[in-house]
């Protein structure tokens, strides 16, 4: 093993500290609402940048820009921010009417008895398709507080429902931020990654589907008003998740979806073409700091890098996980560490990456497990803290229906996190992974 230099993750430390800090006090002291988002990432990640740079004075200044420019100029990073881009203008197109077409025409179909299993399965089939968990519970949220008023049923189950379909396709969306970090991190297809990750989610979702209806079975059912829907716009999301499934490049899937969207949006009247232009700068502005993040983040590990410190994390990982078990289960450990962090599993996944990367080598990892791992584990811990921006979102979509709920009445009942969290364990150490041909 090489030597490491724990000093150099100092610029790690520091992010952390501030991050974490300012989040806390904005949130829990100063009471501000979605206290965590109001502290500019971006200018954290600065502030280590500028940690970074004045570490190792061997090096010159410019053999440092030299360092993290190859590091940001990396491959795997300019595909991942093209990416991020693409799937921002995708998203700006299509909108995201559609999911409520989608929920009330199943709930139109299938008796009041199952309507937090719809809406359960719905939300994973929307956050798949859009690939935002926050912006799947910021539509279908209203609907789980309707369906609970108008049925019966608990109002944390159906949120907590909601939350929890959300997360199923933020892990497993081909369009989704956490997916394009992990597979472009690790350097693994999209497709792969997702069949690796379909055979853990699938026996997860399925439990939690049983467990939401027996839940639900003492409710007093009644009557649920079923609202207009137009199911055309879902077309183009059929497509992509379609599309991925069967293999296809990334960049035609989104292209193809752009363009498919585009022309039903138009023809239908939903947009005109200035307005979808608008939305379509929009949808890629909104990426913007994810982006910028991905950038700053691989400058900074690049530094780190070079100055011993990954060596020096991955020996302290190394004496405390053994085999290639106890390295897969620190590396969802390290993800999750991240996320409780920064409260975002895209970051999580963005900063875990290079690491995870060596782990993946040393414990002989296969790309696509390493994807996996990051990517599920980030979306567990993100869909069970309190301070997430799901579990905030989904909390302020209740209070503004004159309804009031807290995360520790919803927490309870995330039974999809939960389960997801079992099914990747038992995977993990009982069930191993298939050699690819």
């Amino acid at each position: 093993m090489k030597k490491g230099n724990v000093a150099a993750l100092l610029p790690i430390g520091v992010f952390l500290v501030l991050y974490l800090g300012m989040g806390i006090t904005f949130e829990y002291i100063m009471k501000v609402p979605m206290g965590f988002y109001n502290v500019p990432i971006v200018v954290v990640f600065l502030v280590a940048l500028l940690v970074a740079c004045l570490q190792n004075r061997k090096l010159k200044f410019d053999d440092k820009l030299e360092i993290m420019g190859r590091g940001t100029g990396d491959k795997n990073i300019v595909t991942m921010i093209l990416i991020f881009l693409c799937a921002g203008i995708f998203v700006g197109v299509v909108g995201r009417s559609s999911a409520e077409s989608v929920a009330y025409f199943v709930l139109s179909i299938i008796p009041p008895r199952f309507a937090v299993c719809v809406i359960f399965l719905v939300s994973c089939f929307v956050s798949t398709a859009m690939g935002t968990s926050v912006g799947t519970i910021t539509l279908l949220t209203p609907i789980a507080v309707a369906v609970s008023q108008a049925s019966g049923f608990g109002l944390p189950l159906c949120v907590g429902s909601v939350v929890g379909g959300a997360m199923f396709g933020d892990n497993l969306s081909f369009i989704s931020d956490t997916t394009i970090a992990a597979c472009n991190g690790q350097g693994c297809a999209m497709k792969d990654k997702f069949r690796t990750n379909f055979a853990v989610v699938l026996p997860a979702a399925i439990v939690t589907l049983v467990l939401i209806f027996v839940l639900s079975l003492n409710a007093d059912i009644s009557t649920i008003e079923i609202k207009e829907y137009n199911l055309v716009q879902i077309i183009p999301y059929i497509l992509v998740l379609a599309g991925g499934i069967i293999g296809i490049n990334v960049f035609v899937i989104l292209l193809m979806g752009i363009i498919t969207g585009a022309v039903i949006m138009l023809v239908t009247g939903a947009l005109d073409f200035p307005t979808m232009l608008a939305q379509m700068g929009s949808g890629a502005a909104g990426m913007f700091e994810t982006a910028m993040v991905a950038i700053l983040v691989s400058a900074i590990c690049a530094l780190i890098k070079e100055h011993g410190g990954f060596d020096a994390l991955l020996n302290g990982i190394k004496k405390v996980f053994r085999g290639k078990k106890g390295g897969q289960l620190g590396m969802g450990l390290l993800v999750g560490a991240m996320d409780i962090a920064t409260a975002n599993n895209t970051v999580a996944i963005v900063m875990a990456n290079p690491i995870a990367k060596e782990m993946a080598k040393d414990y002989d990892i296969s790309p696509r497990k390493a994807a996996s791992i990051l990517d599920t584990f980030s979306c567990i811990f993100q869909g069970v803290i309190p301070y997430g921006a799901q579990m905030l979102v989904a909390i302020s979509a209740v209070n503004t229906m004159g309804l009031e709920i807290s995360a520790f009445d919803i927490m309870p009942n995330l039974l999809y996190p939960y389960m997801l969290l079992i099914s990747s364990l038992i995977f993990m150490f009982f069930i191993p992974e298939k050699k690819k041909q």
